[in-house]
């Protein structure tokens, strides 16, 4: 066989070898409805095996940002794929959908299959987390488009739903309760900022250690993004919860507002909220400004929940093991949003 492919930067005996060490870790997240196998054309769901009435496709999609970067300075790849799957599951959960599938593209300077299996890994563990199938994916080898060493990732998530359970922020009325779940870190947004607080303006290591975060902040910074869709998913089964908000890009006050109808308001109990250490270094080192930070970061919540305040002690105690923290309430000020 000629090498002229493999002389331009293209080795596709190494994206066999991907495909092969991918196999077995999609074959583990296998749900029902799953069909077909990795390397097919196109990725197979039968949606008929499900018991819908009224079924509603809800789909997600999303990458980790410049989050990638730090992966590929720490040579530490191994979590970077939770992160991917995270951010389409937890939206997609948030609009009251089961998620049922994903599928993942890769982009690499050279294939390096040891490198993209671990990634995928990590895809796949994330998968489990949120039962539903890796069914598909794409790795390309573009060796002209990105610097040696360097990748990009970006996947979609499918769910599904009732069409008369999803979450409508119609429901959402005056006087409905915040709680918020907790984050595992900075999740997968606002990398663009920390880098430039870290890396450009104070020069700090990645390996240095901070009492406070009690690690690196490499190994803090890459704490992968949490995973909401069994606890939420097990609470719709009980509970009508009116909104739900994921803190992502855009903080507390972009985010939380989509979840609630134009002639609503939000308050949020500052206090209430658990800033995580790690917000409250970026803050001193960057020197930002506190609305600027709830604006970019999730500070310490990464999904919220907005209930009936009658409901607010059961759901509470129904999650209690997730720690959940009443931060705040819907108000009667139209597009307002307030801190108190």
């Amino acid at each position: 066989m000629s090498n002229e492919y493999k002389n331009s930067g293209v080795d596709i005996f190494a994206g066999y070898d991907v495909v092969n060490r991918i196999k077995p870790l999609a074959e583990a997240t296998k749900r029902l409805g799953s069909m077909g196998s990795i390397g097919d054309f196109g990725g197979l769901f039968d949606l008929s095996v499900l018991q819908y009435k009224e079924p509603v496709l809800v789909s997600g999609t999303d990458g980790v940002g410049t989050k990638l970067l730090i992966a590929i300075e720490m040579d530490k790849h191994d979590t970077i794929g939770i992160d991917l799957v995270a951010m389409s599951v937890n939206d997609v959960v948030a609009q009251g959908a089961e998620p049922l599938f994903f599928l993942d593209y890769i982009a690499v300077s050279k294939n390096n299959p040891v490198q993209i299996a671990t990634v995928i890994k990590g895809i796949a563990d994330a998968c489990k987390m949120s039962h539903c199938a890796l069914i598909g994916g794409e790795t390309a080898e573009m060796p002209d488009m990105y610097q040696p060493k360097h990748y990009d990732l970006a996947g979609f998530a499918v769910g599904i739903a009732e069409k008369q359970k999803l979450i409508k922020k119609s429901s959402v009325k005056a006087g409905d309760v915040l709680i918020g779940l907790p984050s595992s870190g900075v999740h997968s947004n606002g990398f663009s900022l920390v880098r430039k607080i870290l890396f450009k303006d104070n020069a700090i290591n990645l390996n240095q250690h901070f009492n406070e975060l009690g690690m690196s902040i490499g190994e803090a910074l890459l704490t992968p993004t949490k995973i909401y869709v069994s606890v939420v998913l097990s609470l719709l089964k009980k509970f009508s919860i009116n909104g739900i908000a994921h803190i992502t890009g855009g903080g507390f006050i972009e985010n939380i507002p989509r979840a609630i109808p134009d002639e609503l308001g939000i308050l949020i109990h500052k206090k209430q909220v658990p800033v995580l250490p790690i917000f409250s270094l970026l803050q001193k080192l960057g020197n930002i400004a506190e609305t600027e930070m709830y604006q970019v970061f999730n500070m310490g919540i990464g999904m919220v929940l907005i209930v009936p305040e009658n409901k607010v002690d059961e759901i509470m105690k129904e999650i209690s093991t997730q720690n959940p923290v009443v931060i705040g309430m819907v108000t009667n000020k139209p597009q307002s949003f307030l801190f108190e």
